[in-house]
């Protein structure tokens, strides 16, 4: 998890820099796919000066490929950083909620993650051989609409050469014309 504070019009103190660390470290506990968070901190001059201090966070997280978003203004920095702790705290376990009531069952609420498996490479499992007669486009055609498929191998008869035909999602008709090396 990669963490990014910045601050805007002010210099962060040491004490505050790890505070935020602190504090916004602590949401991996409630999402442990976090990927990154970026805090920019702002002190404003204001009329009020409850709303002094400006933090906005924004939290990524990986697998579930979800962002999560709190900004909080308070008279005292400390109190910011609390607040958007909190917030953030909350939309992360509803996030979870979801997950885990959603009917899918998934298992990243739960804190579990896929392990990457390097799966075999693919291999071919069946073969089928059938026989291709000589027949012009239109039969083509109209053969792949009576199998319903959505490509269809043949040997045209006017050119003497094997053609595949297929259905384009447009619902037009494509045809590959292969050309073989010598």
């Amino acid at each position: 998890m990669e963490l990014h504070i910045t601050g805007t019009n002010t210099e962060l103190p040491t004490k505050a820099h790890s505070y935020i660390k602190q504090k916004l470290g602590k949401l991996s506990k409630h999402h442990p796919d976090i990927m990154d968070i970026k805090a920019e901190v702002a002190a404003e001059k204001t009329k009020s000066p409850q709303q002094r201090y400006l933090i906005k966070v924004t939290v990524n997280s990986g697998i579930s490929k979800a962002s999560f978003h709190a900004e909080e203004r308070a008279e005292d920095l400390f109190k910011a950083i609390d607040k958007v702790a909190a917030i953030l705290t909350r939309q992360l376990e509803k996030h979870k909620g979801k997950l885990y009531r959603g009917g899918r069952r998934n298992p990243l609420a739960r804190g579990k993650f896929p392990q990457l498996v390097i799966s075999n490479p693919r291999k071919v499992v069946k073969t089928k051989h059938f026989v291709i007669e000589p027949m012009v486009l239109e039969e083509a055609i109209a053969q792949m609409e009576n199998l319903g498929h959505d490509f269809f191998l043949f040997f045209d008869a006017n050119a003497s050469e094997v053609r595949l035909l297929y259905r384009r999602n447009d619902g037009d008709y494509g045809l590959i014309e292969p050309e073989f090396k010598s």
